[in-house]
Parts: structure tokens; C-alpha cells; sequence
């Protein structure tokens, strides 16, 4: 789970930038806050992030505790142009992982700053 700050935002960005799919999402008026579910398949089948909007703030502080979340991807060099024709941040070009065994990372963040590692299928 990851609180943001724009709803719409966050969504756009995980959908239309990395192809994952909105899975459920869930308001509750009387908690002010709203969860969306997304992913590459279903609750039953795939790991699923969490996008949790608590009505009226807009801004975390990311703290020192979340390092990132990993997502595998076919072509690195595609998810990465993608981000970035979608105005998303690049913070690490694709490049092989040092000690790594010669596996392509990327970083990129999303909407709120958080840090993604995409990591190459091979």
C-alpha cells in the first residue's frame, strides 16, 4: 500500500505509463479516504499495489523506511520511453545491475516520488 496525494494522478500514471490494469476501487465516505487496486491480473492470480487517498491531503513525507517497489517488465527501454512521453521521471537509465549478472534495471518514480525498479525479463 502507497498513500498519494492525486487519485487521478496515480491512476493515469500506473495504467497509462507501466500497463497495469484497475482492479477495484472503493470509497468510504465515512473514513474519508478511497482505495484503488492495480496490477497485471486478478486478486486471485497476481500481486496487486495498493493506492490508498485519504481525502483532503495531497503531500507525504516519504520518510526513510520505503526504499522501492520492483516490477518485472518485457523491454525496459519501452516501459522507460513510455514513462517518459507520459511525463513521467527517469532517475536511473536502463543499464545492466552492478553484481547482477547482467540483468537491466531502470528506476523511475511515480506521481507522489516513489521509487519503482523495473527489471528486465529475460
Amino acid at each position: 500500500m502507497i498513500r498519494v496525494g492525486d487519485l487521478d494522478k496515480s491512476i493515469d500514471f500506473y495504467i497509462n505509463s507501466l500497463d497495469m490494469t484497475l482492479i477495484k476501487r472503493k470509497d468510504y465516505p465515512e473514513g474519508k479516504f478511497t482505495l484503488v487496486f492495480v496490477g497485471y491480473g486478478t486478486e486471485e492470480d497476481s500481486a496487486l499495489i495498493e493506492l490508498t487517498y485519504n481525502w483532503g491531503t495531497n503531500k507525504y513525507d516519504l520518510g526513510n523506511a520505503f526504499g522501492h517497489v520492483a516490477i518485472g517488465v518485457e523491454d525496459i527501454y519501452a516501459c522507460c520511453k513510455k514513462v517518459i512521453s507520459n511525463g513521467g521521471k527517469v532517475t536511473r537509465e536502463p543499464n545492466p545491475m552492478k553484481f547482477g549478472g547482467g540483468r537491466n534495471i531502470a528506476f523511475i518514480e511515480d506521481p507522489d516520488g516513489y521509487k519503482i525498479e523495473l527489471i528486465e525479463n529475460k
